[in-house]
């Protein structure tokens, strides 16, 4: 629902403020992300955690426009992006995605929010018992099977915590993806706890 919403500022197809926080009381908002960190910084934010191969020009375009006027909505920085990256709005991307993806995920601390989760939920998982954990880009995911290998491996303890039901993880079928196309980039990898 976070997402959907123009006034949370997730999205680069709505106006709305600059935030992206999903716990609005926390202190870090995109807004001070990309107005106070140096070019080297964001570089490395959006080359970490968006994975976005143009980082660099990214990173340049957004310290040089917010000199002339410090970023306030999530319209001026798409629109910075799109004309950085120079890629149509009209493809199958809009050429903010990944930019706003790597804000989202730093903001809110979303990695390891995703290995704390996991682990405490192999704490409570009984014998027999299966967790199936669902992420949708690559650094979650391979935060999922380094945790889920780790817990099926035994050379740290007696025996392995986990047995794993995927060796590889599911991806959604072409009909999904035409029904659901915000599944595209989801993988979902099961295991069962011995």
């Amino acid at each position: 629902m976070q997402l959907k919403s123009a006034r949370r500022g997730f999205s680069f197809d709505k106006e709305g403020p600059l935030d992206m926080r999903m716990d609005p009381s926390q202190k870090l908002s995109a807004k001070e992300v990309v107005n106070r960190w140096s070019e080297k910084e964001l570089g490395h934010l959006i080359k970490t955690y968006g994975e976005e191969r143009r980082w660099r020009k990214a990173a340049r375009a957004i310290v040089y426009a917010r000199a002339k006027k410090p970023f306030e909505t999530t319209k001026q920085l798409a629109d910075v992006l799109v004309r950085a990256l120079k890629a149509p709005v009209s493809g199958k991307r809009h050429p903010g995605t990944l930019v706003f993806q790597a804000l989202r995920m730093c903001v809110n601390g979303e990695l390891d929010a995703i290995a704390k989760g996991i682990r405490k939920a192999l704490e409570y998982l009984a014998p027999k018992g299966r967790i199936g954990v669902l992420s949708f880009h690559s650094l979650e995911d391979r935060i999922v099977k380094n945790i889920f290998k780790e817990a099926a491996s035994s050379l740290e303890k007696p025996r392995p915590l986990l047995r794993l039901l995927t060796k590889k993880p599911l991806v959604p079928s072409l009909e999904e993806k035409r029904k659901n196309p915000r599944s595209r980039s989801s993988k979902l990898r099961v295991a069962e706890r011995l």
